[in-house]
């Protein structure tokens, strides 16, 4: 049988398919032929898996953040584990741009700061809501001072322990309030328990009136003490303008001592040296005024009273009286004060008179005191320099002349004269601690009568505060002062006094001050001198602001060498003191 048709057209296909690959070897065969080695690269189904990474025309090079070419996804390998196949293979770092920190702008917000310098975004506010302020920057404009509302010093912080631990204040009294207007603040107050006052127009006024009884055991201050119940009332005023300029302060203060038993008239036969009735006043007060014409030149001006009495034990008091006579000594001061960056001036004429009342004796007939009546003229002037802050020392002269209602005196003595004093010092205010000042001089007093010799002696004058702690308070006051005197043949008396006093506050509402009194009396030509001790110790318990109750001891103490003159004396008292 023949073969069939299609057969033969297929063998020779197949005859052909195999001899044309062998015709193209025997044509390449005849050129010179390189021998390649068989390597898994030929076989890697990547685009450009014939050449090196580094040499393709389509590598990744710096500057171009876009993905290079021959960045395709693996294919996954079916001889893998199905399980991790949806895991992504780890991406390669050759060739790849490293990228440190953080792109610019990143992260930043719509309406902060941008170093792209693109445009802010205004934050959305709530109805009502106050804008916010646009915190303040290299550029921005300096904010405009804001006035002051707070009267009378700088208020300084109060210490951490006076705001912890406390209820929270309600912001319509806080002031926080948006758009309530700015309160008036009030003067930091130190005392808690201090009065505080009443205000008429732009007047601050603060009253007090104590009350105290107990006993003396010897008022008259006796050789031989003879005791009686006593009482005190103590009344005083302090009335302080407000104002942005001038000044004007009125501090009256007074006392009277009164006491229920008499002192006897007679003592071995002799006229007593004290007064049967021993009730005395006592009242200080002064005016102070300043006029500011500008920054640097003020005018001063000070009206003064002192109502009082000779001292028990004093030799000025008569033998035979009734009662005490009560002497007044009031007077003015007209001055000025410049200031000359830091030199200051001031300077002042004074006028003052002291008159006293007629003595009334134990037999009812009075005896005049005219003849102690005198008016003074004078004129005082200071000298400073602003060294630095807190210490300022001064120069002060002062000079004056007195003259007498009657030429001689009872006892035939012409007692005008003429004197004063100059002395140095400097006052002192380091950081609130220690304020104050100190002066040390020299004063005489020359008189008319060549019989009475000039009185002159060594002075110190001073007041100092130092707060030792929070608590602790030391006070310290000195004075000298030239008197006039009654005895025959005495120009006068020299007086010094010293006194230092402590107020410890064991609590707010309870305080204990402790006092003592150094005092000298030198009779110029009648070889007496007197010394005077006093200590004293007090209690005080405020109830309330209102409210204080008071405890006092007192001891006094006259040593003079006259014999007959010396005395002793122990003072107790209880009471209140009601302030306003």
């Amino acid at each position: 049988m023949g073969a069939p048709p299609g057969t033969g057209r297929s063998k020779r296909g197949h005859f052909l398919r195999a001899a044309l690959p062998c015709l193209a070897l025997t044509a390449l065969g005849s050129a010179p032929a390189a021998a390649q080695s068989l390597t898994p690269d030929l076989f890697n189904p990547n685009r450009g898996g014939f050449a090196a990474p580094d040499t393709l025309p389509t590598r990744r090079t710096a500057g171009v953040p876009q993905a290079p070419l021959d960045a395709l996804p693996a294919l996954p390998d079916p001889n893998a584990d199905p399980r991790k196949r949806q895991q992504a293979p780890a991406t390669s770092r050759v060739g790849q741009v490293p990228t440190y920190g953080l792109p610019a702008a990143n992260g930043a917000s719509g309406s902060g700061y941008d170093s792209l310098n693109r445009k802010r975004q205004q934050p959305k506010l709530y109805p009502g809501q106050p804008k916010p302020k646009r915190p303040v920057g290299p550029g921005s404009p300096v904010p405009p001072a804001t006035p002051d509302r707070t009267l009378g010093p700088p208020r300084i912080a109060p210490p951490p322990s006076e705001t912890a631990n406390k209820a929270p204040v309600p912001r319509a009294m806080a002031g926080t309030v948006p758009g309530q207007p700015l309160r008036r603040r009030l003067k930091a107050d130190d005392d808690a328990f201090g009065a505080v006052g009443d205000y008429a127009g732009s007047f601050l006024i603060k009253g007090g009136l104590e009350l105290s009884a107990g006993y003396d055991t010897n008022p008259a201050r006796l050789n031989k003490p003879v005791g009686s119940p006593a009482y005190v009332v103590a009344p005083d005023l302090l009335v302080m303008s407000d104002w942005e300029r001038h000044a004007l302060v009125a501090d009256l203060r007074g006392s009277f001592s009164g006491y229920t038993n008499n002192m006897p008239a007679t003592i071995d036969g002799f006229a007593s040296p004290s007064p049967v009735e021993i009730d005395r006043p006592d009242f200080t007060g002064h005016v102070d005024g300043r006029l500011d014409v500008d920054r640097d030149f003020k005018l001063t001006s000070q009206l003064r009273l002192r109502l009082a009495t000779d001292n028990p034990g004093s030799p000025n008091v008569q033998a035979g009286l009734q009662k005490y006579p009560i002497y007044a000594a009031y007077g003015t001061t007209l001055g000025f004060n410049q200031t000359f960056n830091r030199f200051q001036v001031a300077a002042g004429a004074t006028v003052d008179r002291t008159a006293y009342t007629d003595s009334k004796l134990t037999d009812g007939s009075t005896f005049s005191n005219d003849d102690r009546d005198f008016n003074q003229y004078g004129g005082i002037g200071r000298f400073s320099y602003d060294l630095k802050p807190g210490l300022k020392p001064f120069v002060e002269i002062e000079g004056d002349s007195r003259v007498h209602d009657q030429p001689a005196d009872r006892n035939g003595y012409f007692r005008d004269s003429s004197g004063g004093y100059a002395k140095v010092g400097s006052t002192f205010e380091f950081s609130r601690i220690l304020i104050g000042e100190i002066s040390v001089g020299y004063t005489a007093r020359n008189y008319v009568d060549p019989r009475l010799s000039q009185l002159a002696g060594f002075l110190t004058a001073g007041s100092l505060i130092w707060n030792a702690s929070g608590l602790t308070t030391v006070k310290f006051a000195t004075d000298t002062q030239i008197a006039e005197s009654t005895v025959p043949g005495s120009s006068g008396v020299l007086v010094r006094t010293y006194g230092i006093e402590v107020d410890h506050d064991f609590r707010r509402w309870l305080t204990a001050v402790g006092k003592f009194t150094y005092g000298t009396y030198d009779y110029q030509n009648q070889n007496r001198n007197d010394k005077t001790y006093s200590l004293e110790g007090n209690l005080i318990y405020k109830l309330n602001r209102n409210i204080w109750i008071k405890g006092t001891l007192r001891h006094d103490i006259l040593n003079s060498n006259q014999p007959g003159s010396s005395s002793q004396g122990t003072v107790m008292l209880v009471g209140v003191r009601l302030q306003n």
